[in-house]
């Protein structure tokens, strides 16, 4: 029986064996059976010693209850360490009780993670007032993962107009904006959110010259509905920008929202693999394969095949 195998739920089986295929592990994908009354049944493949579980957290209660079955069996069937990998984690926006009564998602998650598995990797988690990945699965080992090499990586190789300005589209994008562009060598500003009413929210950037006659990235670590980054891109065409391109970590919009972009002027959206999407252009197989190579021995992560 080999030391680490990798297994994964059946949405995301294509990029956990591009995950598997750069570490040269065996790969399994866990069924998962849905009862009428819409109870699952979970069945886990080969286990090892150490097993890696594979997953993104995209609609996420079917698989959290997934992933917690599958722990209880990997246990039983002999893993001494599980090791959670989830590109994109759930429930990390709601960190404190913004009204009376309401849950505390990311500390529930957080709980339930950290009694099932001894190590969680995750990409650029949406968190908040929490700074550190560490906080919310105290007493085992969790890292917080930036996509940022390889989304730089993908722009160098499909190659970047100098002119370009990043733009990031809120205050809390303005350290991996600026490190984006410091990577790319390019200007960059954020927008700023002006609110007009109760339901009402303008989207103005601080110096709209930066931005006049020039080619414009809009980067985001998480695109959901795509009202801010419609809100964005209306702004920087008023602001006279040439064209507007996106790229985003965690693509969770629904996909005929592709259009929608279009139509308001962003000619290109490309997201990382952390959530399977049409959108998807940006590998991450490098990036978690790099966390990981303690986890099967290896001391760098072999070349891609050609």
């Amino acid at each position: 029986m080999s030391d680490c195998v990798l297994q994964c739920l059946p949405s995301a089986a294509r990029e956990a064996r591009q995950l598997a295929g750069r570490l040269d592990l065996a790969m399994n994908t866990i069924a998962v059976h849905r009862f009428p009354d819409d109870e699952l049944r979970v069945t886990v493949g080969q286990v090892a010693p150490t097993t890696i579980l594979y997953t993104p957290f995209d609609r996420p209660n079917d698989k959290l209850m997934s992933v917690l079955f599958a722990s209880e069996a990997l246990r039983r069937g002999g893993a001494k360490r599980l090791v959670l990998v989830a590109p994109y984690l759930c429930y990390m926006r709601q960190d404190i009780a913004f009204h009376t009564g309401e849950a505390i998602s990311q500390k529930v998650v957080g709980h339930l993670l950290t009694e099932a598995f001894d190590r969680i990797v995750t990409v650029d988690a949406h968190l908040h007032r929490t700074k550190r990945i560490e906080e919310v699965f105290p007493g085992i080992e969790a890292e917080d993962l930036t996509a940022m090499p390889a989304i730089f990586e993908t722009l160098r190789m499909s190659g970047i107009d100098p002119a370009t300005v990043v733009v990031g589209p809120d205050g809390e994008s303005e350290p991996w904006v600026a490190e984006l562009a410091g990577m790319l060598g390019a200007a960059h500003t954020v927008a700023r959110k002006v609110r007009r009413g109760d339901h009402v929210v303008e989207v103005v950037f601080p110096d709209p010259k930066l931005l006049a006659g020039r080619p414009v990235l809009l980067v985001d670590d998480i695109v959901s509905s795509g009202g801010t980054l419609i809100a964005c891109a209306r702004a920087l065409l008023a602001a006279g920008c040439r064209t507007i391109d996106a790229v985003v970590t965690h693509a969770l919009f629904a996909p005929e929202m592709i259009r929608k972009f279009h139509e308001v002027g962003i000619r290109s959206i490309r997201s990382t693999t952390s959530v399977p999407h049409p959108s998807n252009a940006i590998a991450l197989d490098e990036v978690l394969g790099k966390a990981l190579l303690n986890e099967v021995g290896l001391t760098e992560l072999p070349r891609p095949p050609r």
